[in-house]
């Protein structure tokens, strides 16, 4: 009898069609196509756990998850074979084996998440299912201000999204920034852990501070206020993505630097 091993998968997909990573029961799932592959190449019903669950039209360029499977198929393998069983929306870029008690969950050092803007009077047809349209200019600077004052350890009830479980709100934010490359504006965020809709709602301020409607000092007084009430609304699912899952110090200081240098 083949001994399980604790296998790791890097996976790449475009949310838009699904209803989020977790699997739902009357809906598609990114975790329920990919159990199904992986069922089939192991010859064993599969449960595989994410680094996050993405809700419904977010996607994910580094989304990592692990299984226990046993099986004759080589772990490098893995990514081709997922190929034929996979809809051309869903990717698995690499696998390889990890320590029995490896946790994609538990182990991780933080997670970079990016969310676009397209500032411009008329949309841009092939981002709409990529990005956030917003017509209205947007100043950056007032941006970058509000940005900088999320930084650090707060507890972040006021940017948790509602109906969800509770858990610990107060987390640590390594980078938020905003860049721009022509119509194109993006936020990344770096941090050790998120709340449900969190990172939406970080965009959603930061644009609210953008377009003027609060000023990064306000933006301030709701986190300090703990009360999501006081916040406007969530940025839309098309514009986020998971970046990048980080599971050594080495790598997460990698890219703080590389987002630093922008």
């Amino acid at each position: 009898m083949s001994i399980k091993k604790n296998i790791c998968l890097t996976v790449a997909y475009d949310g838009t069609d699904f209803h989020g990573f977790q699997k739902q029961k009357n809906a598609p799932s990114v975790q329920q196509f990919l159990e199904e592959g992986l069922a089939k190449i192991f010859a064993s019903p599969i449960t595989i756990y994410g680094a996050a669950r993405t809700d419904a039209g977010v996607h994910a360029r580094g989304q990592v998850v692990n299984f226990y499977g046993a099986g004759t198929i080589p772990t490098e393998k893995i990514p081709y074979a997922m190929k034929g069983y996979l809809p051309l929306e869903i990717a698995v870029l690499s696998a390889r084996e990890m320590p029995e008690h490896f946790s994609v969950r538990h182990d991780n050092k933080g997670k970079h998440y990016r969310y676009t803007i397209v500032n411009s009077r008329i949309h841009d047809p092939f981002r709409l299912r990529y990005a956030w349209f917003i017509r209205h200019p947007l100043d950056i600077e007032a941006m970058r201000d509000a940005a900088g004052r999320l930084l650090g350890t707060h507890d972040f009830s006021a940017f948790e999204g509602q109906n969800t479980t509770p858990m610990n709100p107060v987390k640590t934010m390594y980078h938020i920034g905003v860049h721009t490359a022509g119509p194109i504006v993006t936020i990344d965020v770096v941090g050790d852990g998120f709340l449900y809709h969190m990172v939406r709602n970080i965009a959603g301020g930061l644009v609210d501070a953008g377009l003027h409607r609060v000023t990064p000092v306000r933006l301030e007084a709701v986190l300090a206020s703990r009360d999501r009430k006081q916040l406007g609304a969530t940025a839309p699912a098309q514009g986020l993505c998971l970046e990048e899952v980080f599971y050594e110090d080495v790598r997460l200081q990698e890219r703080l630097l590389q987002l630093q240098q922008q």
